[in-house]
């Protein structure tokens, strides 16, 4: 089979697409024929050696992906030759052989059936960023009725899952995004008010549109710089939820600027829950998608030899997710 090889941690510009034995499946395992993978900065992270897994090299990335089981393991009594799955978080693309390939050995209960309405496209980037979302806005407890909960990297795919999600829960989002039509995208799916963090009064402007009120949870995909700003726009008792780091280390943080209102920052790692939890978020995310009618946004599809143009798709900051068309 073909698949694309990452030799050493030192970044993505080492990627090479090779020809490699197919996988086989061990007891509880099943070979599922990749139709769609997604990308995710996570991915790019491991790369760089940023990421906690320490996977076998060459190493296969790809964390999401969609297609059609085409072998079972010893074992494997709930699933059959010819299903359409999706792949659930686990340790795929981590530390073991991911989807960017036409076959990728799977747990079968690292798999979920495909909603009947999404497309393959939808489904094969939907667990990841979702789980996360779910993640970020309940690990610290119900949030009161009407809640306010801002977004960083809005556009992004945890940001649009964040905003489909918050707006499902039925609390009042406030997005932020540098780029006008990706702010009146937020909208149209779900964001009260909209932000371009690039504007020096920005936090101003959202303290008055919100007043008197203030941000209950962010959920930051950003860090750098936006992170102390973020903090200045939370209420008493506000939480972050600190998901990635696109821009990077956060410079001259204050710590004061937690005492009087006593914020809270939390880090969210989906991989850290259990299958069984995973299952049941994921149960949970679907429900308030079916409730609200929201559907995974897809924002590209690359064709399978232009994985690295669709990581440098990636970087530019996508509306949703970025998807490789495998087979």
């Amino acid at each position: 089979m073909r698949a694309w090889l990452l030799d050493d941690l030192t970044g993505i510009g080492g990627l090479r697409l090779a020809d490699v034995p197919d996988p086989v499946p061990r007891e509880g395992e099943v070979i599922l024929e990749v139709h769609y993978a997604a990308l995710n900065p996570a991915d790019r992270y491991l790369a760089d050696r940023q990421y906690p897994a320490k996977p076998s090299l060459p190493h296969i990335l790809g964390r999401d992906g969609m297609g059609t089981v085409m072998q079972l393991g010893a074992g494997v009594t709930d699933l059959k030759i010819g299903d359409r799955r999706a792949i659930l978080r686990g340790d795929v693309g981590g530390d073991r052989p991911g989807a960017f390939a036409q076959r990728v050995a799977v747990p079968a209960k690292s798999l979920v059936e495909i909603p009947s309405d999404w497309t393959e496209q939808e489904a094969a980037g939907a667990a990841l960023v979702y789980l996360t979302a779910y993640q970020a806005l309940t690990m610290w407890g119900p949030l009161p009725p009407n809640s306010v909960v801002l977004v960083t990297g809005a556009s992004g795919g945890v940001g649009v899952a964040a905003v489909h999600l918050a707006s499902a829960m039925g609390y009042s989002v406030v997005a932020l995004s540098r780029s006008p039509e990706k702010s009146l995208r937020l909208r149209q799916i779900g964001a009260a008010l909209t932000f371009d963090p690039g504007q020096p009064d920005w936090r101003q402007a959202a303290k008055a549109a919100l007043a008197p009120r203030r941000v209950d949870l962010a959920i930051d995909n950003v860090g750098g710089k936006l992170l102390p700003e973020v903090i200045d726009t939370l209420g008493n008792l506000g939480k972050v939820s600190i998901v990635g780091r696109l821009a990077g280390p956060v410079p001259n943080f204050n710590t004061a600027t937690l005492f009087f209102r006593r914020i809270r920052l939390g880090g969210v790692a989906a991989g850290a829950c259990t299958n069984s939890e995973s299952r049941e978020a994921w149960r949970e995310v679907l429900a308030l998608l079916s409730r609200s009618g929201a559907r995974p946004q897809v924002d590209r599809v690359f064709p399978f030899e232009e994985l690295p143009q669709a990581f440098e798709h990636l970087a530019q900051g996508p509306m949703g997710k970025v998807l490789l068309k495998v087979v």
